[in-house]
């Protein structure tokens, strides 16, 4: 998913408290927000969809992989480069192109005449809410007064919730009703009106604003981004179909060669002209470089979990997608209650071990939850599975909510904005990863599973065994979540003298705006 992180990727610069505008800025408020609220339900709708696209476009497994890894690794290319260009052109020229592009590009994806293009306007998609996310936090520090920023940030913390549980439903839905005979496109279409009411309210409501000091672009770290990771994924997707092929190998042992090169020219940049894609010099900061290790692992985690789960329910126990849709929302409401807990009450008092009781208590739930798909077996219901993802759902709550505050306690302040656009990108980056991972974790089961041919409960026996199995590695990295977060400071933010006043995303109060 997206998150509240992501929306911290913005201005580099803190400019003038904007003075108290007429009642339009309500208007680009709304705006906005129904911007971020599309890119929110858009991440977690498509999962839901996955099976009717695959059984309508004809996609393989590892095109369907490339559906949604695609998109997230689009999107965490280009995040910072997003913010950074909002500074320098102006924050809703930019937004507006995004959203424009955004909206093309669900139409794209919507009328899709084979899974390629599919895949290919996926990519587009991601790329387009890069530059159109980064600039919805920057737009509201620039037209609303400090003071109002508190109701504002509450407000968009509602809007994230509300996404989380929005988006199965809305796709669920939207299947399950196959409107016009349309399938699974309704999906992306729906984007098409939503989009361009905001293109055209948001050029007549959003004020324009840019940063005066905006770092220069790093378009060959970008780049070098891009292609190390594309190296690193398409073999991991597409190898198991191939056969694991020799150039796959060499592929992803090259990739590794391209983030070297990319370290040392981020060195390079950084002394030249103080403006890389990546401030290496954060890496030094011992809780720093242990939270990204954090938020890259647990963004695999998450990107193995979600994809799997939704074939183990369609694919695997035959349920429809409304049924399937209606099961997660314990596991949404647990998220969303813990969230709130962990940074009121428990954060504040306990420090680092909420963080670590979340890992070690999700960690239950994925154990939980594999006995249960065990024990049961193919007759396994949805009440039977709510208990583990509420354990589930509460262990993510703990973590998610604080966990930006916790990698940014140590950070110089001049610092945090570059830290805070690092922790966005690297959070989707582990998404698309993990989503890579799921060819090895999942369908490699599933195939040792089944012989030619086979149907029936044989598939159904094959899915559940991959669940099981996949399952097995969201514990283990939960369990290196929890050693990797003894790295992170022991107090909260705000009680680590002269940190980066970085506040978390659901806090009521003006948080740091930052690129």
């Amino acid at each position: 998913m997206t998150s509240a992180e992501t929306q911290r990727a913005t201005a580099t610069q803190t400019e003038p408290t904007p003075p108290t505008a007429d009642r339009r800025r309500w208007f680009a408020l709304a705006i906005v927000m129904t911007a971020a609220f599309m890119d929110l339900v858009d991440v977690t709708i498509v999962n839901i969809a996955i099976p009717s696209i695959q059984r309508d476009a004809g996609a393989t497994f590892g095109q369907i992989q490339w559906i949604t890894a695609g998109y997230a690794l689009a999107f965490a290319a280009g995040l910072i480069t997003g913010g950074r260009l909002g500074d320098i052109h102006g924050r809703k020229r930019v937004f507006l192109i995004g959203i424009g592009g955004f909206t093309l590009a669900s139409a794209l994806c919507g009328f899709a005449a084979n899974s390629e293009m599919l895949v290919a306007s996926r990519l587009l998609q991601g790329a387009m809410a890069a530059l159109m996310v980064p600039q919805v936090l920057s737009i509201v520090h620039a037209t609303f007064p400090a003071h109002e920023r508190g109701k504002v940030f509450g407000l968009f913390g509602a809007v994230v919730g509300l996404g989380a549980v929005t988006g199965p439903l809305l796709g669920a839905l939207l299947t399950e009703w196959n409107l016009f005979g349309l399938e699974w496109r309704p999906i992306f279409l729906i984007n098409l009106p939503v989009g361009i009411a905001g293109l055209i309210l948001g050029s007549r409501f959003i004020t324009e604003s840019k940063a005066p000091k905006a770092l220069k672009l790093d378009l060959v770290g970008v780049a070098l981004v891009t292609l190390g990771l594309l190296m690193l994924l398409y073999p991991l997707t597409r190898g198991r179909e191939l056969g694991w092929p020799t150039w796959g190998y060499v592929s992803m042992a090259g990739a590794l060669v391209v983030l070297a090169a990319l370290v040392a020219y981020e060195r390079r940049k950084a002394t030249r002209d103080g403006s890389p894609l990546i401030e290496l010099s954060l890496f030094k900061v011992k809780s720093f470089a242990a939270g990204i290790a954090v938020q890259t692992v647990f963004g695999v985690a998450l990107g193995i979990f979600f994809l799997v789960w939704t074939m183990y329910m369609q694919f695997g126990l035959g349920w429809r997608p409304l049924k399937a849709g209606l099961t997660g929302i314990p596991f949404s409401i647990a998220v969303s209650t813990a969230a709130g807990l962990s940074v009121q009450k428990l954060v504040p008092r306990f420090g680092r071990k909420v963080l670590q009781a979340g890992a070690l208590v999700m960690a239950i739930g994925v154990l939980l939850y594999m006995w249960e798909s065990a024990h049961y077996g193919l007759s396994i219901e949805p009440w039977q599975m709510a208990l583990p993802l509420i354990v589930m759902g509460a262990g993510m709550g703990l973590i998610v909510a604080p966990l930006t505050d916790a990698i940014l306690s140590e950070v110089p302040r001049e610092h945090s904005g570059s830290a805070s656009g690092l922790i966005s990108t690297v959070q989707q980056m582990g998404n698309a990863l993990g989503l890579g991972l799921v060819s090895v974790v999942f369908f490699g089961v599933i195939d040792d599973r089944l012989s030619e041919g086979a149907r029936g409960p044989a598939v159904g026996a094959a899915f559940a065994d991959g669940f099981q199995h996949a399952l097995g590695w969201v514990a283990a990295v939960m369990g290196a979540i929890f050693l990797l977060m003894f790295a992170l400071p022991r107090r909260p933010a705000q009680h680590v003298e002269g940190a980066a006043d970085v506040p978390s995303p659901t806090a009521e109060k003006e948080p740091a705006l930052v690129s």
